[in-house]
């Protein structure tokens, strides 16, 4: 999957920990934005689609239960899926933050890789369960830029699928029905 492009929103208290995120999805492809607040993240949504959004939970005035429960009640937002990134290790938090419409949950201190891997599954997923913009008649889909592109060549840039062709056998019989070499035998 090319990660190019894809908006990454960190939302921590912390600046430390704004910057070590920063460098690692960066470094990985991915464009950052940084909120310091719960508010901070709802006013850049105001203006900015991102592709997902790793949440901490313990934060002043309005915390990430409270964030992400605004995020899921806005037709605008619910869609963006949401990682909890946190230091809250007990089971009633992970419950929580599901229910409050997380996607996932990932406690500090965490691995590099592993929280990279879920950022990378959760981007595709949402990619793939959104809606696209798909012509009725030509099939073609057409992309964030206004683009028309083939479906296969869409989802080939969007995801790690590739795509192999065939002829399903209903085709097979409109296309060459009509052929000696392939009418079926008779029974």
């Amino acid at each position: 999957m090319t990660q190019t492009n894809r908006l990454i929103l960190a939302v921590d208290d912390n600046p430390k920990n704004l910057q070590f995120l920063g460098k690692l999805l960066s470094s990985n492809g991915f464009e950052v934005a940084m909120a310091q607040s719960g508010q901070q993240a709802l006013n850049f949504m105001l203006k900015n689609d991102p592709d997902l959004i790793l949440l901490d939970i313990m934060m002043p005035e309005m915390d990430g239960f409270r964030v992400c429960e605004k995020i899921k009640a806005n037709f605008a937002t619910r869609h963006i899926p949401v990682i909890f990134l946190t230091a809250k290790t007990e089971t009633d938090d992970v419950v929580k933050g599901f229910a409050v419409g997380g996607v996932d949950y990932v406690t500090k201190p965490f691995r590099s890789e592993e929280l990279l891997a879920r950022v990378k599954t959760h981007v595709e997923i949402k990619i793939l369960r959104g809606l696209l913009p798909i012509c009725s008649r030509c099939k073609k889909i057409r992309d964030d830029q206004g683009f028309w592109k083939q479906v296969e060549t869409y989802f080939e840039t969007h995801s790690e699928v590739t795509f192999t062709h065939s002829i399903c056998p209903g085709c097979m019989d409109v296309l060459y029905g009509d052929s000696d070499w392939y009418r079926k035998p008779q029974k």
